[in-house]
């Protein structure tokens, strides 16, 4: 592991995050979000291509807004997800994400694993949660953690058997070095940008499309939620088919979680998924499997 680097422009992002999940804490949320890009930049962690993409993601936040032409929306919209894919992917110069752990054998027939600490990935959610409001679908607690439970070990049940199936895992209980960083870095930034993007605004929003149409009524919600997670599926191409596979598996269990607790219900499902598979099976995957 190598040494930490300075941590401030990450504080101020989980803040930033933080404060985005309210429309009352809107302003804090950009205020530390330009406190958390600022200290990057003056850390080395930023190049100046960057700022287009800031630029580009504050021009999509303007073309979506309320009142504006429905062409003019569609277009903001088509930015941001060519923006979320590039952000994602890490495919936008200028964010010189610094690596913290690795590369290193988690366990000794694991292919090597790094951890990055990004300023590019989250940027994703955080548009969405500031900008569209109707992902965060906030629900009572109770039925928050019930669903964010059964999502959890429903899909780590389902996910991890098929991956044990595929030759892709193996049974390995373990507490590695940098753990407590790999899950502060999960929940934190991960696991928010992911189900930010494929649950709340694609299940999401293709839900709503849907069910406006009245011979799309019966069957809505279940097409969302398919189609998001093999969009979610198709996200993890890099590893394999397996991983395509793995991951449709894994974001149907979001989706259901999604459905029944909201948004943070299926981050929470996400990252008892990542932490069982980080904690008790091979990470990230065997080496022969890669």
């Amino acid at each position: 592991m190598t040494p930490l680097p300075w941590i401030a422009p990450w504080i101020a992002l989980a803040l930033a995050t933080a404060a985005a999940w309210t429309d009352r804490f809107r302003l804090w949320a950009l205020g530390f979000l330009a406190v958390a890009y600022a200290a990057a930049a003056v850390d080395g962690q930023l190049g100046w291509p960057a700022g287009g993409a800031l630029a580009l993601l504050g021009l999509a936040a303007w073309a979506v807004g309320p009142g504006r032409p429905p062409l003019l929306r569609s277009l903001g919209h088509g930015l941001f997800l060519a923006l979320a894919v590039a952000l994602s992917a890490h495919l936008w110069p200028g964010f010189h994400n610094p690596r913290v752990m690795g590369p290193a054998r988690i366990t000794p027939d694991a292919v090597p694993f790094s951890l990055y600490l990004n300023l590019d990935k989250p940027l994703a959610g955080l548009w969405l949660l500031m900008v569209v409001p109707t992902i965060r679908d906030l629900r009572p607690p109770r039925a928050t953690l019930t669903a964010a439970a059964a999502g959890w070990l429903g899909a780590s049940a389902a996910c991890l058997a098929a991956a044990l199936a595929l030759g892709a895992v193996a049974w390995a209980p373990k507490y590695p070095a940098g753990a407590g960083l790999w899950l502060v870095d999960n929940l934190a930034f991960v696991t928010v940008a992911e189900e930010a993007l494929f649950r709340g605004y694609i299940q999401g929003g293709l839900t709503r499309l849907l069910e406006r149409w009245r011979w799309g009524r019966p069957w809505g919600q279940t097409a969302a939620l398919l189609a998001a997670s093999a969009l979610f599926g198709l996200a993890h191409l890099g590893g394999g088919p397996r991983w395509v596979v793995l991951g449709t598996i894994a974001g149907a269990g979001y989706g259901l979680a999604y459905r029944r607790g909201g948004l943070p219900a299926a981050i929470l499902a996400h990252v008892g998924l990542n932490a069982t598979h980080f904690f008790l099976f091979t990470y990230p995957m065997l080496q022969a499997a890669g």
